[in-house]
This record gives C-alpha cells, structure tokens and sequence, in this order.
C-alpha cells in the first residue's frame, strides 16, 4: 500500500473574498450554495469582486483537494488524480499540491485550455458562497485517473461536485470498479446541497450499490433522501453505506454504523469563515481510520481540526495548528 487515500475531484483555484450580504443580492447570487458560471460570468465576476474587495487567499482547491491535501499535513500519504492546463493557474495548482505533500500525475501532462476556478465569497456570518467555472477540469476523465496509483491506495475518496460532467461522472464510475476490483474502500461526500437538488441521479449513479464511508451534512441529507427530518434521513442513507458521517455544524458530528451512533462533540470557536470545513472534517477523519483510530477518536480528531479551520480564513492546516492536532491525537 503506497496511499492511505486516492482522491479524485475538480481542480479549482480558489480565490476567497470578504464580501457583504449586498453584493450577493446585487449580483444575483444564491446564497451558501455552488453554482456554476461560464468564462464570461467569472471574469465578471473577479473583476467585480478584485474592484471591490480583493483576494484574501489563493489557494490550490477542489473540495476533495481540500481533504487530500489534510490528509497529507497530518502525516498520511495521499495522492490526487485531477486536471489542470499549461497555464499559469495550472502551474500555481501543481506546485500548490505537491507543497503541501500531495502526489500528483500533473507534472507529466500538458493540456491547452483554462484551469479552473472557483469564487469563493465568505459573507460577515461566516458562510461561504461559490461561483465556479470548472475550464479544463469539466473534461476529467478516465484518462486522467491513473489507475495503476488507484491500485496501491487502501481508501478511493471522491466529491459530488463530479457529477455535474457526463465524462467526469463516468469516471468516478469507472474508478469505483477498479477499486471493487482490488479490494480498496470507498468514500464519497455529497459535497453541497446544490448536487443533491440538481444532479440527484449522478449522485445515485456514483454511489452505485453502497460504499464504505458516507459524508454529509443535514441539509444534504434531507434534500437526497426527501426526508422530512434528519432522523427519517439517516435510516435511508444508512442503506446506502457501511459508515454515515454526518455533520452537524456547531452541534457536531454523528457518525452512524451498523453498531449504533457515535456522537461527536463540537469545539466551540468563533467563525470567520465556513469555507473548507466540512472538507477538513473529512480529511482528518480519513486520516485517523486509516491510521487505525477508534472511530470515536477519528472524530474527535475531525472536529477540532475543523474548528480550526472555520476560526479564520484559509482551507490549510498552519505548521502550528498541526504540531498541536498530532501531539494531541496522533
């Protein structure tokens, strides 16, 4: 085993600003949620937004990126399949990546076109809103996954977000069954609650016939499932997996098995900004069931980290906060 978690998902730059609730309003944009936008939405956008407010953070993003790349600074070994074009976006990506430890294949391919990237607005209650225009990631495909590296991976981690391309979807599809095939778990998230509203059947379609872990949060949950309450919702996605981790928000986590609910206390901290946090969550939680945590404790560990990434701007770990995290957990 070479990897603890093959991750596979968009490759997005993201740019974060602090922005108010009006400009939202002004601009027409759905709150909390991702939407896509097409060339000439984002370069509208950015110059709105770079007029206005300007970057706060430029980081190398993607939800499953995001989680990777915790993976990674907590000591785990990751690699990320993912597309990104000969361009000065594609270069800050790569090199972003492999900073942060991540493996990558992107150094050995060169396509013409955009790397994609993702506006993320961060309002004064904390919560994010995304504008993405995926460019050259909207073609990942098959091609881009390097399945002799799936192979040598214990965990496949992959986000909703893919579903939102015919080719990127088949993919995912493609990639579950080499994994079945070679006795690697699975673990998928919903990602945002527009996948579930919009592209529900790509969901269902990832999914497939169950996998090994499940995350999403309550909004997602009940908006899959049509569930009226997260109770009702939680009986029907435990159909669909081994392993349900649901996050609460400030009330915390659950996660749900075939043994019962194992609650997952929040850490109380101030937030600045929501972005990132349920990929963090994820990320740490992987990293401790791959390093042979008790569940309780993998939780545990996915809660503080989270906590710490919603207390400020920024979707990383500081060299910091993750002596403090593995001196504690690990």
């Amino acid at each position: 085993m070479s990897y603890h978690v093959f991750g596979i998902g968009n490759a997005l730059v993201d740019m974060e600003y602090e922005v108010a609730e009006s400009f939202l309003t002004d601009n027409n944009i759905e709150k909390g949620l991702m939407t896509l936008i097409d060339e000439t939405q984002q370069q509208q956008l950015s110059t709105g937004l770079e007029s206005a407010y300007g970057v706060k953070k430029r980081t190398g993003g993607g939800s499953a990126a995001n989680t990777i790349v915790a993976i990674s600074q907590l000591g785990g070994k990751a690699f990320y399949a993912c597309k990104v074009a000969d361009d000065e976006g594609g270069d800050f990506y790569m090199n972003d990546l492999h900073k942060a430890g991540v493996t990558t294949r992107l150094d050995r391919a060169s396509y013409q076109g955009i790397t994609g990237k993702c506006m993320v607005m961060v309002t004064p209650d904390a919560e994010r809103t995304m504008n993405s225009f995926l460019g050259i990631t909207s073609d990942f495909s098959v091609d881009e996954l390097h399945l002799d590296e799936l192979k040598k991976a214990e965990y496949i981690y992959s986000e909703g977000y893919l579903v939102t391309s015919d080719v990127s979807r088949n993919a995912v599809v493609q990639a579950r069954k080499v994994a079945a095939e070679n006795g690697i778990k699975t673990a998928i998230t919903f990602s945002d609650p527009s996948m579930v509203t919009y592209f529900k059947d790509g969901i269902t379609e990832i999914i497939g016939d169950g996998v090994d872990i499940l995350f999403s949060n309550e909004e997602e949950a009940t908006t899959y499932t049509s569930k009226d309450t997260i109770e009702d919702a939680i009986v029907e996605l435990k159909k669909l997996t081994g392993t349900l981790v649901l996050t609460l928000g400030d009330k915390g986590a659950k996660v749900i098995t075939d043994n019962g609910q194992i609650s997952i206390a929040p850490v109380k901290t101030t937030a600045v900004d929501t972005n990132g946090a349920g990929d963090m969550f994820a990320g740490a939680f992987l990293y401790g069931v791959t390093h042979g945590f008790e569940l309780q404790k993998a939780g545990d560990l996915a809660s503080e980290a989270a906590s710490i990434i919603v207390s400020r701007f920024g979707t990383r770990l500081e060299a910091d906060e993750i002596a403090h995290l593995t001196a504690k957990y690990c």
